[in-house]
């Protein structure tokens, strides 16, 4: 009887599966160790063989994109709006921080964003589900479009923070005190309002808490513009 002989079959390789593994190392090791080597490395094939599914680095980081967006799709339930209406401004809340919930787990994202500047077809949905969203809250197109600009990139679940938040802790003792000479005003504030957060992603300030205050603090501005065009077109 002839021995049976069985044989590891090698999934084949697919656009989706070259960036899942892309993504699994820009999670684990960041940007930085994504290179094309390390890639077919952790899939087990020639570079050459990923040419065929994405044809250089930059199509991978844009694959990358819309892979996260696509993930943000899944994470709020999609990208319509039947919860917008009279209550768009919950509805945008929370279709922000869904998005940043999927962006803690891609810390890259934002990098990405920056450096590359497209808009790939997800992420294009994604911005039209929020123009949507505001559109079924009755706000103008005008009004939209200088929302999204004021909105900027804490839209997609990031905002650029203040630098005196960094570091490992907040300011005390020597450094405490040069600031109280030289600034008196950010030292006192400081001194006031630290608090100390250590899964904060930011040192010493809790980062979530903020950016759920500037973001509050947008939409209820917004909410006030739309709500006084609506006073006007009522005359």
């Amino acid at each position: 009887m002839a021995a049976t002989r069985k044989s590891a079959v090698r999934a084949p390789l697919t656009r989706e599966r070259v960036l899942r593994a892309a993504q699994a190392i820009a999670d684990d090791d960041g940007l930085d160790a994504l290179t094309m080597r390390r890639l077919a490395d952790d899939l087990g094939v020639e570079a050459m063989s990923i040419y065929h599914h994405l044809p250089n680095k930059d199509a991978i980081l844009d694959g990358l994109v819309e892979l996260a967006f696509t993930e943000i799709e899944d994470e709020v339930g999609g990208f319509h709006t039947e919860a917008a209406g009279a209550e768009w401004t919950r509805a945008l809340r929370a279709r922000v921080l869904g998005a940043r919930r999927v962006l803690l787990i891609h810390r890259w994202v934002p990098v990405v964003l920056e450096n590359r500047g497209v808009m790939v077809p997800t992420m294009a949905r994604y911005v039209d589900g929020i123009v949507a969203i505001m559109r079924a809250g009755g706000l103008s197109f005008d009004l939209i479009h200088h929302s999204l600009h004021a909105l900027g990139s804490r839209m997609y679940g990031f905002a650029q923070e203040l630098t005196i938040d960094d570091g490992d802790g907040a300011p005390g003792g020597e450094d405490l005190v040069r600031m109280r000479e030289f600034v008196p005003n950010l030292a006192a504030m400081l001194e006031d309002v630290v608090h100390d957060e250590p899964d904060s992603t930011l040192g010493w300030c809790d980062d979530q808490t903020e950016f759920e205050f500037g973001l509050d603090i947008l939409i209820d501005g917004i909410e006030q513009r739309r709500a006084a065009e609506a006073r006007e077109d009522a005359r």
